[in-house]
C-alpha cells in the first residue's frame, strides 16, 4: 500500500499519481482528464509562423556558439602546437566565468524586459565572437609578435570568450527556460513539442557545426576563421529581427514578470554608497540565488542533470584523446561521435512520447535508468579488457556504452527540463536556470581537473570510474525526488496482482492440459 502523496503533488499532470505498474493497459479508453487535456490541446495551436521564427532565432543562436566553440579549439591547438597549456587556461576561463557570473545574469534576465535581454545577449555575443575571430586571425597569420604581445592577446580572447559564454547563458534562459514556456500559455503538450524541436535544433548544431568549421580548418585556418567571422556578423540581423517578431506576435510575452512586492521597500541608495557596498550586495544576491535553489521543491531533478555533466564519457576532447591513444583514427572517432548525436536525435521522439504515456516524473526515471544500465555495461566491458591489456577491446566498450546511453542521457535532460519549466515561478526562472548553469559548468570544470591529474592514457580509467559513478549518483538523486513526489516507486499491489493473476493463469492452463491428456487415453 502506498503512501499518501505529498503536497507538491499539486503541480503534477493528472497522470503523475497513477502506479509505475498499473493493473490496466494504457491503451484503454480516454479517462475524464485524458480528454480534457485533449481539448485543451486542440483549442490552443502555436501559429506557424511565430514557431518557425522562433526556431530560425534559436538556430543561429546556437550554429554560432556551437561551430565557435569547437573552431576556437582549433584554431589555438594551431597556433600553439605541441602544449595544452593556452588551450586549458582559456577553457578554465570560460567555464569558471560561467559558476561566478552566472547569478548575476539570472538576476538580470528576471528583472529586465523579455525582449531587451535577448537582444543583449544576442549582440554582445556575436561581438565578442567577432572580436575573437580577428584576433585569431592575427595570431594564426604568424606575424612578429613578442611573447608579451602574444600573451596579452590571450589575456585578451580568454576575456572576450567569457562574455562569448555568459551572453550564450543568457540567450539560454532567456529563451529555453522563459519564452518557450510563455508561448505554450500552460498547454503541456504545446510545451513538449517546443522543447523537442528546440533540442533537436541544437543536436544537429552540435553534429554539423563542428564538422563543418573542422573540414575547412583542414584545407585553411585562415580561411576558417574568416569563414566563421562572415556567418557570425551575417547572421546577427536576421537573428535579431526573427525573435522581435517573435515577441511582438505574442501578448503573453510583452506582459511584465510578475515579481514580489516589499511590505516595506528600502530607501534608495545614496550617491555616495561605495562600490564596496555594491559588491557585497551583489554577493547576497547570489547567495541567496543559491538558497532559493537549493531550497526549490524541484531541487533535486535539477541538481541530478547538472551532475551529469562530471563526466568524460561524450566524445568531448577527453575521450578522442584517449581514443586517438588506443589505435582509433580520427574517421572512426567522426563515424562514433556521429552515431552518438544521432541517438539523441533520436531521444527527441522517444522522450516527448513517453511523458505523454506516463508522465515527465516517471519518463525520466526510466531514462536515467537506461543511462546507467548503459554505461555500466560498457564500463565492465572497459575495465575488463584492461585487465587483459586489451586496449581496442576496451576503448570499444566505452564507445557503445557511451553512444547507446545518450538516449537515456537526452531523455533524462528533456524531462527534468519540463518538470523545471513548470514548476519554477516565472519571476524566478533566470535566478534558478542561472544556478543550475553554475553548478552545470563547475561539474565540468572538475571533468577537466580529473583528466589534467590523470593525464596518461594508462590512467584513463579513474576518470572513466568517477564518470559512471557521478551518473550514477544522479539517478539515485532523481530516484529519491521521485520517491519523495509519489511516495512510492514500484506498485507492491499491482505488481502482487500482476503476478498473481499470472500464477492462477498457468495453473488454468495445467488443468487443462490434465484434462485435455485424460480425454486422449
Amino acid at each position: 500500500m502506498a503512501s499518501n502523496p505529498p503536497t507538491d503533488e499539486e503541480f503534477l499532470a493528472p497522470d503523475e499519481r497513477a502506479p509505475l505498474l498499473a493493473t490496466t493497459t494504457p491503451t484503454t479508453t480516454p479517462t475524464r482528464a485524458t480528454s480534457n487535456i485533449s481539448a485543451h490541446v486542440a483549442q490552443h495551436r502555436i501559429p506557424v509562423h511565430i514557431t518557425r521564427r522562433l526556431y530560425v532565432s534559436h538556430f543561429l543562436s546556437t550554429w554560432n556558439s556551437r561551430v565557435f566553440e569547437f573552431g576556437a579549439v582549433l584554431y589555438l591547438a594551431i597556433i600553439y602546437p605541441g602544449t595544452l597549456l593556452p588551450l586549458s587556461l582559456y577553457a578554465f576561463a570560460r567555464g569558471l566565468s560561467a559558476i561566478v557570473f552566472a547569478p548575476a545574469v539570472g538576476q538580470y534576465v528576471d528583472a529586465g524586459n523579455r525582449l531587451l535581454v535577448v537582444r543583449v545577449s544576442i549582440v554582445l555575443q556575436r561581438f565578442a565572437v567577432a572580436a575573437s575571430c580577428v584576433i585569431f586571425y592575427v595570431l594564426a597569420k604568424g606575424l612578429p609578435f613578442g611573447e608579451a604581445a602574444k600573451m596579452g592577446m590571450l589575456v585578451l580572447l580568454s576575456i572576450l570568450a567569457c562574455v562569448e559564454k555568459l551572453t550564450s547563458i543568457m540567450n539560454l534562459v532567456s529563451v529555453e527556460k522563459d519564452w518557450v514556456v510563455v508561448m505554450a500559455e500552460n498547454d503541456q503538450e504545446a510545451l513538449r513539442v517546443l522543447n523537442a524541436q528546440m533540442r533537436r535544433i541544437d543536436l544537429l548544431c552540435k553534429l554539423f557545426g563542428p564538422l563543418f568549421i573542422a573540414l575547412i580548418a583542414g584545407v585553411s585556418t585562415e580561411v576558417a576563421i574568416v569563414v566563421n567571422f562572415a556567418m557570425n556578423v551575417a547572421s546577427v540581423v536576421v537573428e535579431y529581427f526573427a525573435i522581435v517578431q517573435v515577441y511582438q506576435n505574442v501578448p503573453d510575452l510583452q506582459q511584465p514578470k510578475r515579481r514580489p512586492v516589499a511590505e516595506h521597500p528600502a530607501p534608495p541608495p545614496s550617491p555616495s554608497e561605495s562600490s564596496w557596498n555594491h559588491i557585497r550586495a551583489a554577493g547576497a544576491k547570489s547567495a541567496s540565488n543559491f538558497r532559493f535553489y537549493l531550497h526549490h521543491r524541484v531541487f533535486l531533478p535539477s541538481f541530478a542533470c547538472a551532475l551529469l555533466y562530471l563526466t568524460v564519457l561524450s566524445f568531448s576532447g577527453q575521450m578522442v584523446t584517449y581514443l586517438l591513444s588506443t589505435g582509433y583514427n580520427s574517421t572512426q572517432i567522426g563515424i562514433a561521435r556521429t552515431l552518438s548525436v544521432l541517438v539523441e536525435v533520436l531521444a527527441t521522439w522517444v522522450a516527448p512520447w513517453l511523458m505523454g504515456w506516463i508522465g515527465p516524473v516517471r519518463a525520466g526515471l526510466w531514462m536515467s535508468t537506461w543511462q546507467v544500465a548503459m554505461l555500466v555495461a560498457g564500463v565492465a566491458t572497459f575495465l575488463a579488457a584492461s585487465v587483459e591489456n586489451n586496449p581496442v577491446v576496451a576503448a570499444s566498450g566505452l564507445v557503445f556504452g557511451t553512444i547507446l546511453s545518450r538516449l537515456g542521457l537526452r531523455g533524462f535532460d528533456m524531462c527534468t527540463q519540463l518538470i523545471v519549466q513548470e514548476e519554477v515561478e516565472a519571476e524566478h526562472r533566470g535566478a534558478f536556470s542561472s544556478v543550475e548553469a553554475a553548478w552545470q559548468n563547475a561539474f565540468e570544470l572538475l571533468s577537466y581537473a580529473s583528466t589534467m591529474v590523470f593525464s596518461q592514457p594508462g590512467d584513463f580509467k579513474w576518470p572513466v570510474v568517477l564518470s559512471v559513478t557521478a551518473v550514477a549518483s544522479a539517478s539515485s538523486a532523481y530516484t529519491f525526488f521521485v520517491y519523495l513526489r509519489r511516495g512510492h516507486l514500484l506498485h507492491l499491489g499491482a505488481l502482487k496482482t500482476f503476478l498473481g493473476s499470472r500464477g492462477r493463469r498457468r495453473e488454468r492452463e495445467r488443468a487443462l492440459r490434465r484434462i485435455t491428456a485424460g480425454n486422449s487415453m
